[in-house]
């Protein structure tokens, strides 16, 4: 092919280009009476000049924003001396975040003739694998809207999903399987939170230690199964004896049990755990292997007003002496700090 000839073509083509990427309606003037062609979604062969310019004006109306042509490759044909070809292949980017079109290829074939003093479109069949083309449209735009309010419909309930399902691992793992109450976990967490707005606050912060009296012999007799409810029932009996706002009950390990008691003076502590002693004794659980031959408990409870100097794990540590003791001096009573 000539040079020039070349460059004529390539002219014609880059003219197309420019001013159907810039939605420009001048380029309806350049379609010949005797026109034809597939738009890039429809599988219609438009025979009628007026019909493509129709065509061509809903697609700038569909996508009125410039359109980026990412071109791969472009071959010309010089067909005759007033017919010439130019067969492109390429990539759109429409001005839309969704960027679904510039994955796939669209190839171009123009045919131009020369008509008196200037050249003519007289076919154009664009082919592109929409596939999702509804009728009217030159882009799947329509089904496009669609698919993404499905999207985000699916984006919401998936995250709603995944918050309930956080929500129920973050509640598992802050829960004693057994018992269905607060685990060791949570129990050293909440801790922590209490004691740092006891030290701001300047207020006091009570805990309760309690353990099962003979708890081993009770296993040994009644199997630990019959151990399990036992622990299952002593839970929800702390639940129910200590219902104040803030507090925690928790299994702190084994047959231990703990009650965190924010704003709770020493005194107050004592009265909880003789209150929760006494809920216990009425729940006459049997246990052959004791003196009263039922479930009892040893309960240490101590309560202090935080300070910089010491960490929560003063409030461990005393808590669990005071259970010693209430352990060394026959169980199934109270001791508090200052015993």
């Amino acid at each position: 092919m000539r040079p020039e000839r070349e460059q004529t073509i390539r002219a014609l083509f880059d003219r197309y280009i420019e001013m159907y990427a810039s939605r420009d309606d001048d380029l309806t003037k350049h379609f010949s009476e005797n026109f034809s062609g597939f738009a890039g979604g429809g599988d219609v062969l438009v025979k009628d000049r007026q019909e493509w310019i129709n065509v061509t004006r809903h697609d700038f109306a569909q996508v009125p924003g410039r359109i980026r042509i990412e071109m791969l490759d472009l071959c010309l044909q010089d067909i005759s001396g007033d017919v010439v070809i130019a067969t492109a292949f390429f990539h759109i980017h429409l001005p839309f975040d969704e960027a679904f079109l510039s994955q796939e290829t669209a190839r171009l074939v123009l045919m131009f003739r020369r008509e008196e003093e200037d050249w003519k479109i007289v076919s154009s069949t664009i082919s592109i694998p929409y596939r999702l083309v509804q009728d009217g449209e030159v882009y799947p735009l329509r089904n496009l809207y669609t698919r993404n309010l499905e999207l985000e419909r699916l984006v919401v309930e998936r995250t709603r999903a995944l918050a309930e399902s956080n929500s129920r691992l973050e509640v598992m793992s802050n829960t004693d399987s057994l018992t269905g109450i607060a685990n060791r976990r949570s129990f050293d967490s909440t801790l922590a939170q209490e004691w740092n707005r006891a030290l701001r606050a300047g207020r006091p912060l009570a805990l309760i230690m309690l353990d099962v009296d003979h708890f081993k012999h009770y296993n040994d007799h009644y199997g630990h199964v019959a151990g399990d409810d036992c622990l299952k029932a002593l839970a929800q009996t702390l639940l129910k004896a200590e219902r104040r706002a803030g507090k925690l009950v928790a299994r702190y390990g084994g047959e231990e049990f703990v009650v965190l008691m924010p704003e709770t003076t020493q005194k107050e502590a004592l009265a909880t755990a003789r209150h929760i002693q006494k809920e216990i004794w009425e729940l006459a659980l049997s246990h052959a292997e004791t003196e009263p031959g039922i479930v009892t408990v040893s309960l240490g409870a101590v309560s202090m007003v935080p300070t910089m100097e010491h960490t929560p794990d003063l409030l461990l540590r005393q808590a669990d002496a005071a259970l010693y003791r209430a352990k060394s001096q026959g169980r199934n009573q109270v001791r508090g700090s200052e015993e």
